[in-house]
Parts: C-alpha cells; structure tokens; sequence
C-alpha cells in the first residue's frame, strides 16, 4: 500500500514571539515494513538555521531557530509512504512470557532496538502496582507472549473508553488508568507500564492510521489524525510485534510509523523553546490517502 500523509500544524500566538528554537519529529522513518518514497518538511516563517538529522532511535529530526518575530508557527509536511506489512505471518507460537523477561535482562546490546532499552521505567511510564496487577491477568504462567500480550490489548480496548476531553498530554498514567478515559497516547503509555511492570521490553511509536468512512460515505479531509501504539519484543527468533490497544489491532498497513522510544517525551512531533508572552493555539490537520 502506497499512501500520501499531508500533516499541517500551526501555531497562533497571542502576542509576537521574538525567537523560538525547536526540535521536530514530523517525517515518517525508514524501515519497520515501511520504505519513504519522498518526503518534505516547510516551515513559516522561515528558518535563520536548519539541521536535519537522526536521533538515537532512529528517528528523523529537524532542529529549528527561528529569530523573526512571528505571531503564528506553520509547519508542513508531504510524504509518500510504502507500507508493507501483511507479507510477515504473525507468530502461530511464541515463548512463554517468563522466557522473553529472562532473556531481556540478560540482552548484551544496547542498539536502539536491543530489548534493553524499553525494559525500565521512562520519563512518562513510571512503574504503577495498580496497572502491573491489571496486566498480569492476562500474563497467566507459562503462557505465550505474543497470545497474552494480545488478550492485554484488547482488554484495554474494552475497558477503557477513548474521550479527547478527559486527558491532556501532561495527564499522569495513573490518573487516567483511574478515570478509564483517555486517547491513544494514554492507552500506549498504560499498556507499556503493564508489560514493563512484568519485566517485558515495550516501546511506544507514534505515527499515522488510514481511517476508513463508512460505505458510501465520501472521506472527509484532515479526518485523520496523529495516532501511537505499542511494539512488545517477543523473543529474538520473533522480534518486535506492534499492537494498537486503542483498536485492538495487530499493527498492519493501515499503520505508518514516524518515530518510536520508550515513550510520548522521546517522540514528540514538536520540543523546544520560545521567548515570548501570551497564549497559544494549536490546530493540527492531517491526511493519510490511498494512492495505490
């Protein structure tokens, strides 16, 4: 599958902002059953200085200074995207959970993608008893970690209820495990404590998800939406599987990947910093479109 991602975000500014610096993460990644066809990234106002780079992760980045005064931030970008996932078959079996914690701890690498890295609590999924306790109903002894990962999934599907009002992006896991109300990144973060809180390797990617309008229904422009799941690493012969709790999906080609980490702070589209008083406001609009 072949899509094109249209992502328009902007910034508008109560008062002028004098200079702003910011890191972006706004170009979909290489790899993960994904190839970048062409991709582009503008910004207005533009730019004193660019860098383009990778991060540790392999994520794509884009370090900013802007030193114009501006009252509004836009940042753009086209892609093309080839995502093909359905040729890997999923795991008809693979090692019982037990078995991957073990082996996760005993990891000799630290690349980016060695379980070692998405092992330990991070700065936005620290350990939480409550949600360790709810994880292990589905992690039962002896059995298959990709089997009972999934089961986890799809319980948070059930059990909690999507509400773009309940939470905000600095709303602690804990509090919104409380409340069982919450969006993507709320149930990427509380599923990865769950498997983290068990000794299982979990990161968090973030990244696009086609939606699809129901039949013959025309599909409405800027429907789309920035989206996170979780990847669980499954053993070395089976590697990293990605699920998405908030649809209780495997991760598919309906799915492209902009950037993974061991939580929403190491994948943010935007970090930085900005002089200035007054108030903001945030408008994000994006397109994932089949092109083939």
């Amino acid at each position: 599958m072949i899509y094109e991602i249209r992502h328009l975000t902007s910034y508008a500014y109560a008062r002028p902002v004098p200079f702003a610096r910011c890191i972006l993460r706004v170009l979909p990644r290489e790899g993960d059953g994904q190839h970048v066809v062409v991709s582009q990234l503008s910004v207005t106002p533009r730019a004193a200085e660019r860098q383009d780079g990778i991060c540790f992760f392999g994520n794509r980045t884009t370090t900013l200074t802007i030193a114009k005064p501006h009252r509004e931030l836009r940042i753009e970008t086209i892609s093309r995207v080839e995502v093909n996932r359905a040729a890997t078959p999923f795991p008809a079996l693979t090692r019982a959970w037990e078995e991957v914690a073990a082996l996760g701890l005993t990891a000799q690498s630290l690349a980016p993608d060695s379980p070692a890295q998405y092992l330990y609590p991070s700065r936005l999924v620290p350990t939480v008893a409550e949600i360790t306790t709810y994880a292990q109903e589905s992690f039962s002894a002896r059995r298959p970690v990709f089997e009972a990962a999934c089961e986890l999934m799809g319980r948070v599907r059930r059990d909690f209820r999507y509400d773009p009002e309940a939470t905000e992006v600095s709303t602690p896991i804990r509090e919104a495990f409380a409340q069982r109300h919450g969006v993507c990144q709320d149930f990427a973060h509380i599923m990865i404590a769950g498997l983290r809180g068990l000794g299982l390797p979990a990161a968090y990617v973030s990244g696009y998800l086609r939606t699809i309008p129901p039949p013959g229904q025309p599909r409405l422009e800027g429907a789309d939406a920035t989206h996170a799941w979780v990847m669980i690493w499954c053993g070395p012969e089976t590697g990293w599987i990605g699920l998405d709790p908030t649809n209780d999906l495997i991760v598919g080609d309906d799915h492209i990947i902009t950037a993974t980490g061991r939580d929403y702070a190491d994948v943010s589209p935007l970090d930085g910093v900005l002089v200035g008083p007054g108030s903001q406001k945030l408008d994000v609009k994006v397109d994932v479109i089949p092109v083939s």
